[in-house]
């Protein structure tokens, strides 16, 4: 009884959300790991095509990994962590590349990375772009916090206050992938994408499922 509320819940949400959605396109050599200052776990993307948003202003870190001609014995090549700010208004909007096969050609792309965003009527999205430099490990959602709490080019401050002295249960921090439910790994990626007002509507459905 429980999981068929559950289910509806999440259905009747997924609906109002999907609604007033974007949905990024994301191509096979985009490694994306930060979505509006929270880390996007590999295993949770594996295999998708995109990835829906809510409408309004959004922020990714993501590197590009490629196999480049003559290189087919070596590691895939990997581009510096690139940062991008965007309004989300359109149907879908992808990230375009330019031809990126040489090692010269990636060479290029690393000191002057000149991608694009663009909407499903190839119209150019305007976006604010940067990257991520001096990183001392690989803790990109703590860098991405410290990034956007320093007025740079594609800074957003409100992406950082997940990182605040706050704990997870006072944010509504809700994990399915490690739980016990059916799909539990589409129904996390999909929590991680939604918006906080989404998120806190959820909250609230889960405890009133374990308290009824």
């Amino acid at each position: 009884m429980k999981l068929g509320l559950l289910l509806t819940g999440l259905m009747t949400l997924w609906v109002a959300a999907a609604a007033q959605a974007t949905t990024l396109k994301l191509a096979s050599d985009i490694d994306l790991l930060v979505l509006d200052g929270h880390k996007i776990s590999g295993s949770l993307l594996k295999g998708a095509d995109g990835l829906e948003l809510d409408r309004g202003q959004h922020q990714l870190l993501f590197r590009v990994e490629k196999n480049l001609e003559h290189g087919h014995a070596s590691p895939p090549w990997i581009s510096p962590p690139l940062i991008v700010t965007f309004t989300a208004q359109a149907k879908s909007i992808a990230i375009t590349l330019p031809a990126i096969h040489t090692f010269a050609q990636a060479r290029i792309f690393a000191q002057h990375p000149n991608f694009q965003l663009r909407d499903d009527q190839n119209n150019l999205v305007e976006s604010q772009q940067d990257r991520l430099t001096a990183t001392a490990s690989e803790n990109f959602e703590r860098e991405m916090a410290a990034y956007n709490m320093q007025g740079r080019t594609a800074s957003v401050p409100r992406f950082a206050q997940p990182h605040s002295a706050s704990s997870p249960a006072d944010n509504g921090s809700l994990d399915f992938a490690s739980g016990d439910f059916p799909g539990g790994r589409v129904l996390q990626l999909w929590y991680q994408q939604v918006d906080s007002a989404t998120r806190q509507r959820l909250v609230l459905l889960m405890k009133a499922l374990r308290t009824g």
